[in-house]
This record gives structure tokens, sequence and C-alpha cells, in this order.
């Protein structure tokens, strides 16, 4: 099986640089794609020099597009290339050195499966919680996830982007990520399309990337009953705000959409008082909902 990464970087050159080792030292890989999103940081730069290099190939796209649309990008640019599997992350994490290993030891019972990921600073917790199937149980440590794996793996849950493998044969039944997304709400769904067709998902519990932690996801709110994506990014928000209307209202309905936005209306005047987000994000909704996936590009800096 020909397995090649795609990792997608937007001025992080020296993160970049650390993953771009890391994937030299992993000898399951065929080739690395890196593309990169218009960075001003030099990477650019860096990047001509390792062209070519030790199974590295790079391109440097003539604007930002987000991760969504790097991802689009690299994944099409894999398959061209004749992978059989993607293996898919942002320049920030890492993997582990046996992480794709343990990945391949579960190829041909999965079609999207990834590694647990972990929180660099403190890698007895994840980076980012998830719900355990069947249930809404929503777990932030290692242990909690180990505990509830079955043969070493937790059914229908993967963190997508961070560290994940794809099929081919999924990618020709799905397509690539929605780069009009540009960021948040791409991840999900990816995974809600994969799901939608049938695809089998998984997090290998045993394998493990390492990931920045994100101690800002989800701000809890109604007395910590439940938790708001709030970020003070006015791009992020919207992003947000619009992204996952679309993706409620394709994959789960007009009920959930309608409780997003009475979260959204809750949170903004109640727990965390901001009412301009309100309006914000009524019209970022409404460009979604008409599929106008332009409007993000007035906060670009």
């Amino acid at each position: 099986m020909r397995v090649t990464a795609v990792v997608v970087t937007f001025n992080r050159i020296g993160l970049l640089q650390r993953l771009v080792a890391r994937l030299r030292e992993v000898p399951e890989v065929g080739e690395i794609l890196v593309v990169d999103n218009a960075s001003t940081d030099g990477t650019g730069a860096w990047l001509a020099g390792q062209d070519g290099v030790d199974r590295v190939l790079a391109r440097t796209l003539a604007d930002n597009t987000g991760g969504a649309g790097g991802f689009a990008d690299g994944l099409a640019w894999a398959m061209e290339r004749d992978a059989d599997l993607a293996w898919l992350m942002d320049d920030d994490g890492l993997p582990d050195a046996d992480c794709l290993a343990r990945l391949l030891e579960h190829q041909g019972n999965l079609d999207f499966w990834g590694p647990a990921v972990l929180a660099e600073q403190d890698t007895s917790r994840l980076c980012f919680p998830i719900r355990l199937p069947g249930g809404t149980t929503v777990v932030h440590r290692m242990s909690e996830v180990e505990s509830a794996a079955r043969d070493g793996l937790v059914p229908g849950v993967v963190i997508p982007f961070n560290g994940v493998l794809v099929t081919r044969d999924l990618v020709e039944r799905i397509g690539v990520p929605r780069a009009e997304f540009f960021i948040w709400g791409d991840d999900v769904e990816y995974l809600w399309r994969a799901e939608q067709a049938g695809a089998r998902i998984a997090t290998v519990v045993e394998a493990h990337f390492r990931h920045p932690a994100t101690d800002d996801l989800g701000t809890p709110m109604m007395r910590g009953r439940t938790r708001y994506n709030h970020t003070p990014s006015e791009l992020k928000h919207y992003c947000m705000a619009r992204n996952n209307t679309v993706n409620l209202r394709t994959y789960r309905g007009w009920p959930h959409v309608l409780m997003f936005w009475v979260k959204t209306v809750w949170f903004y005047l109640l727990t965390r008082r901001q009412p301009g987000r309100i309006p914000t994000s009524a019209r970022a909704a409404w460009a979604g909902l008409r599929g106008d996936f332009t409007g993000h590009r007035r906060y670009l800096r």
C-alpha cells in the first residue's frame, strides 16, 4: 500500500520543520506532500529547498485558502500521485514515531481512522474532548478512552485532519473536503459525509498524535450543562457560525440548527455578553444557507 502524508501549513515554519523531520523518520511513508497556504514567514523559501529531497514534495498556493482549501488541494494531489492511503495532518501536530505503524495494523478493516490526539503539554489527557459512541458522555482523559475501547478501537469516533488515514476508495466515493469552508467545521463536514457514506470509522487507542492543547475550546454555559465554541477571533467566529449552520442543516436537520441558534443568542446575551456577535452570526449563517462562502474574506489580515 502506498501511504502519502499530506501536511497543510501556514506561517508556522518552526513547527513545520519539526513535523517534516519526524515524517522523514517514518519508513512507512512513501511521500510527504506539503501544501503551503501562501505563508509570509519564510516557509515558501524553506520548502523550495526541501522540494524533491528525501520524499518531500511541496507547493505554495497563490492565496491563503485556509485549512479546508489546503486539505482539499493536498488530498486531491495525493490521489493524483496514486496514493492508496492519505495520512492527513496540520503543521502543529506531531505523530509518535510508531503512530503510523499502529494505524496500519488495522488496514483493510477501516476506511477513515486515526490516532488518539493527546495534549502535547500533558499526554494523560486528550487535546480535543470526544463523545463516546452510544451516548452523551464526553471524556477528556486518555484513561477514559482506554476504558471505552474495544479491541484497541473506539468505533465511530475520529478527530479529522490530526493524523487520520483515509483510503483511496473512500475519497473516490465522497470527494475531498469543502474548500469553500476555509476554516472551522470542514473537518466535521468531512467526517459526517464519510459517516453518511457508510465508512468504517475508529480511533486506534495505541496510536498517539500530539497536538498543542486548546484549553479555550468549548466555553461552559447554562451552568456548565453545555459548551459553546467561543473564540475572540472574528474570522474564526464568522466561519464557525456559517459552517456549523450549514453542517447541521445538511446532516442533522432544522431542529439542530435552531438549538445551535438558541445557544448562540443565549451565550452572547447571558453567558459572555457580546451582543454585537449576534448579527454577525446571523449574517454568516444566512450567507452559508444561500451558498455564499466569501464573507470571511473581510476578516483576513
